[in-house]
């Protein structure tokens, strides 16, 4: 055989090789994000992060989108909010990456949106609440399970439902939350929901998010005497929250609702037992409908790289949202057949997506057209194993009707034993 008729071989091979192997590392489709790998929302950051490398490689090992791989660009936003506006401006102008998608919560994507809309980008945001309600901006799509006409109300619409079901009937609310973007939201939501409810609010304040103890917060609250008491915090403040309402023995009929960390294992299993009776609310687990082929074999995986990954070992919580998130943007490239930001953002607007996380569809402010928030309540937690927390059991869903399995506990008090 000749040279030149032997290298026509060699080359063929090799091609024929190149179509059969998963998507290479040349000329990438990137998605850049920045994301809490450290601060307070690392617990949550962190195991997004691991939900989209699992959903990277697998698209890769499928070839890609459009041919092409697929490569994910992120850097640590340390739960800042003011380093997120560097890290966008760096991935759109310096990496020039072809998607831009959020971080994770409502501080986090906030402040990437001016740089978002200046540069004329279809978004993703994950676990915002309600943070479009302050833009307007046509190409921001939400991945949250709060949505409806009233995204804001959607997120403690559970507690509320919950708590008016009472008998006899509460009459006072107390509101506290962090001076931020999500919990200044929730808070909003609230007390349009107590309007409505015919509920007087006797306390309604903010800490400062540098705040480290909170019993001087908690005792405020005690005097104000509220039948209802409800939290808008983000982890650090949760857990200190708690801690506090246990040492002063704060008398409520409920307490929590808007607590942010509760969904994670590993501050579960940090507080144990001083969950009992928290009612709060969750997006995701493994019951009924949620509990699907698709949404349990993407568990296992991820719960297999959990260990060496540092991150929640069970991943009810954040992980299913994240690599859905993927999902709709792996549908709209490969509906579009583009990477074109409007026809993205058009494609976005007028279609339904299949994901583990259900169905999404998202109405004219880029939120969910319907809302799938759940309430529970945390009964007959023993000591801090995590075990416990793989059956949902100790979680008891309240609210909806369509997935409650339990009743509530009230007093707080009385739900704590």
């Amino acid at each position: 055989m000749g040279l030149s008729r032997l290298a026509g071989v060699v080359f063929a091979a090799l091609m024929f090789l190149a179509g059969s192997m998963p998507a290479r590392a040349e000329n990438p489709i990137t998605i850049g994000f920045g994301m809490a790998l450290t601060g307070g929302l690392a617990p949550n950051g962190k195991s997004a992060l691991l939900a989209l490398q699992i959903w990277e490689e697998e698209i890769n090992a499928k070839g890609g989108l459009l041919g092409r791989p697929v490569k994910l660009i992120y850097y640590d936003d340390q739960s800042n909010p003011s380093l997120v506006p560097g890290i966008y401006t760096k991935l759109l102008d310096i990496d020039k990456v072809d998607i831009a998608v959020s971080g994770y919560g409502t501080n986090m994507i906030a402040p990437a949106m001016p740089v978002i809309i200046q540069h004329k980008r279809t978004f993703l945001g994950l676990f915002g609440l309600a943070v479009n309600s302050e833009f307007h901006y046509p190409n921001y799509f939400s991945i949250v399970p709060t949505g409806g006409p009233e995204p804001k109300q959607s997120f403690a619409e559970g507690y509320f439902a919950t708590a008016m079901a009472l008998e006899p009937k509460p009459k006072t609310l107390a509101i506290v939350g962090a001076d931020a973007e999500f919990p200044h939201n929730a808070m909003d939501g609230a007390r349009a929901l107590a309007k409505k409810a015919g509920l007087k609010i006797v306390y309604d304040h903010t800490y400062p998010p540098s705040t480290t103890d909170y019993s001087p917060i908690v005792r405020a609250v005690q005097a104000a005497n509220a039948d209802l008491v409800l939290v808008c915090s983000y982890p650090p403040d949760t857990v200190g929250i708690i801690r506090a309402a246990h040492e002063i023995g704060l008398k409520a009929r409920l307490f929590g609702g808007g607590m942010v960390g509760l969904q994670s294992t590993a501050i579960k299993a940090q507080l144990g037992p001083l969950l009992n009776g928290i009612v709060d609310y969750d997006f995701w687990l493994p019951i009924k409908a949620f509990a699907t082929p698709e949404a349990l074999a993407f568990l296992k995986v991820y719960q297999e790289k959990a260990p060496a990954a540092g991150v929640d070992v069970l991943g009810y919580y954040m992980p299913p949202f994240a690599y859905s998130e993927m999902q709709v943007l792996q549908q709209a490239i490969e509906g579009t057949k583009s990477l074109d930001q409007q026809k993205l953002a058009d494609y976005l607007r007028s279609h339904t997506f299949k994901t583990l996380a259900g169905d999404i569809k998202f109405g004219p402010t880029g939120e969910w057209t319907e809302a799938r928030v759940m309430q529970v309540q945390f009964q007959g937690v023993k000591g801090n194993g995590v075990d416990q927390f793989k059956d949902p059991k100790v979680e008891v869903v309240l609210w909806p009707p369509s997935l409650k399995n339990g009743n509530v506990i009230t007093p707080y008090s009385e739900a704590q034993k």
